[in-house]
């Protein structure tokens, strides 16, 4: 349902970009979104945007990270700018599929190594 690709090793300092395709039953009213976890912490949000392109960041990442989608293949992607050491985790994409009758449902990725060294 849904595949992400990017991630990887990178020095403080770096970009990296994820990019996440999203398969099957796509509601017209969705959040695709970022998230990230570390051990022994709970998954956190870095970033999400609805269908109607309102955006979300967390608050350690903005001005830093951007997240775009097109909505014709639904993918989305995360621009991660500045790295830093702090921001090693691993990412997890997201979908939560809206249908009209209000029911949402939820999907995760499998999830992508991001490492920043010092």
């Amino acid at each position: 349902q849904l595949q992400a690709s990017g991630g990887g090793l990178v020095q403080a300092g770096g970009s990296l970009r994820l990019s996440c395709a999203a398969s099957g039953s796509i509601f017209s009213s969705n959040v695709m979104g970022w998230y990230r976890q570390t051990p022994g912490k709970q998954r956190e949000l870095v970033a999400s945007i609805t269908s109607g392109l309102m955006t979300n960041y967390g608050d350690s990442v903005k001005g830093r990270f951007t997240i775009s989608r097109d909505n014709a293949k639904n993918t989305v992607l995360l621009q991660m700018n500045s790295l830093k050491p702090e921001d090693t985790a691993v990412y997890y994409c997201r979908l939560d599929n809206f249908h009209y009758s209000g029911a949402l449902t939820t999907y995760w990725g499998e999830g992508t190594q991001v490492t920043v060294s010092s």
